[in-house]
């Protein structure tokens, strides 16, 4: 699709890198289109850096934003995204679109003169309330993974149903390969506890947790929590020599794991929607025995709950005879949660935004 007059589109990189995975898919195919210019904004060198790994032709122009006085510049830490956006308010305005995955951007509507139009991608897929903020009803367009989020945010009242569109998983279009992380052949946990104090079960419970998963036997595991757990508890380690934890790499956020196990153990991370690209077993831990009938605890339906970790052992030893029996619930949840149709997600994303912006002239 092209436009009569040349786009200009500017994508926030303001965040965490993880969520640059959910929108850089659909900016470098907006770059290919003609007539349309993407603009790369961020005031990190090193997210700037990771972005342009995924574009050695260079179609994304990079713009470096100021940053505040001593803030961290690291994958995994970003400075105070309010601050950076005072910061940049003005030179932010001068793009007529303005896309991004976090809803702090939404404080841009309070600055004196900005009337860019706001496209917000809803990052992730997954199931709890902290999904959905007041803020997401700031924005111009929410593109979605699928159904489950659009149904939510409309009963939520935070979109109307024509300001909100399904656009797919653009980060499957990004996801590393199945790698091996051991020299032997056990099959691999990969434990993915979330940051919320409220809900992981890392946070409350993590020495029980590590006492579980140091004494399994035949069995590798791979930690990889949410990176944003790494500011919340001192670092996860282990002397055992079947577990490997990952506090924040690139291989953390970009499928490496999630592609790489074999029983995925988790409490209410988005990523065992990542993981159930390719169904495979799921465990999930309700230590602190919550009603799991909640849309929170949705994915609960898609493998075993433990709610003791006694019982991590004999939930693995059934783990694959059981897996029959969920995988329906598992693609059913998979339809619902992310929209996997033929068509490129980035490819989606585009042409919705395209069509907005066409719409809107």
């Amino acid at each position: 699709m092209t436009l009569r007059l040349p786009t200009d589109i500017a994508f926030l990189a303001i965040a965490e890198a993880q969520q640059l995975y959910h929108w850089l898919p659909a900016a470098l195919e907006l770059a290919r289109r003609p007539g349309v210019r993407v603009s790369v904004l961020s005031p990190s060198d090193k997210l700037l850096a990771l972005i342009g790994s995924y574009d050695p032709d260079g179609r994304l122009t990079q713009v470096r934003l100021a940053r505040p006085p001593s803030g961290p510049d690291s994958l995994f830490r970003q400075p105070s995204r309010l601050a950076t956006l005072l910061l940049n308010h003005r030179r932010i305005a001068r793009f007529p679109t303005v896309v991004t995955t976090e809803i702090s951007s939404a404080w841009l509507r309070r600055m004196p003169g900005f009337a860019s139009r706001m496209i917000l991608i809803k990052h992730g897929a997954g199931d709890r309330e902290g999904g959905y903020k007041k803020r997401h009803a700031d924005f111009d367009l929410t593109l979605v993974a699928g159904e489950k989020d659009r149904r939510r945010m409309i009963e939520r009242g935070l979109c109307a149903d024509t300001r909100i569109a399904i656009g797919g998983y653009p980060k499957f279009e990004l996801k590393a390969p199945r790698q091996r992380f051991f020299a032997d052949d056990k099959p691999v946990l990969l434990y993915n506890p979330h940051f919320d104090p409220v809900l992981s079960s890392w946070i409350r419970h993590g020495p029980a947790v590590m006492a579980a998963l140091e004494s399994l036997d035949g069995w590798n595991v791979l930690i990889a929590p949410h990176t944003k757990l790494a500011r919340r508890v001192p670092p996860i380690t282990s002397a055992a020599p079947h577990i490997r934890v990952d506090m924040g790499s690139r291989r953390s956020i970009d499928m490496s794991y999630t592609m790489s196990a074999d029983v995925y153990l988790g409490d209410v991370s988005s990523q065992v929607y990542e993981y159930l690209i390719e169904p495979r077993p799921c465990i999930f831990l309700n230590l602190d025995h919550r009603d799991a009938r909640c849309e929170t605890f949705s994915h609960g339906r898609l493998g075993q709950v433990i709610e003791t970790m006694d019982g991590l052992p004999t939930a693995l030893a059934r783990a694959n005879a059981l897996q029959a029996g969920f995988l329906g619930v598992q693609e059913a949840a998979m339809r619902d949660s992310i929209d996997l149709s033929p068509i490129p997600a980035s490819r989606r994303q585009a042409d919705i935004i395209l069509d907005f912006l066409k719409d809107a002239a």
